[in-house]
């Protein structure tokens, strides 16, 4: 049950009541009725705002989906034979335990025991 329909329900009730408009507890009854009746509005309104905000940020995210794209998997171009294929590494066949400077084997090819 939404909250003006739940306002709308306690007018209902305090309507069915007759109650006395001369007595002042039946003015401040009416006074918060009326105050809950704006604060339902208010409620309302902010709801659909927040459901319009929500439907622009998705589209916007999906804007920025389609730019990321464009941008990030462009084509720029270049023809993977003339720069080397995209799976090669930098350092092609790089060995990374010859940093140090030591090698595993002699100059002639034989490995020391």
């Amino acid at each position: 049950m939404k909250t003006s329909e739940k306002v709308a329900f306690i007018k209902g009730l305090m309507e069915g009541f007759e109650l006395d408009s001369s007595k002042p507890e039946t003015k401040i009854l009416n006074k918060m009725l009326e105050v809950l009746e704006e604060l339902a509005a208010s409620n309302n309104a902010l709801i659909e705002e927040n459901v319009k905000l929500k439907e622009y940020v998705e589209e916007l995210d999906s804007d920025l989906g389609d730019l990321e794209e464009y941008v990030y998997d462009a084509d720029y171009g270049y023809e993977d034979d003339e720069y080397g294929d995209e799976d090669d590494d930098f350092f092609g066949d790089f060995d990374p335990d010859l940093i140090d400077g030591e090698d595993d084997g002699d100059s002639d090819g034989e490995i020391d025991n």
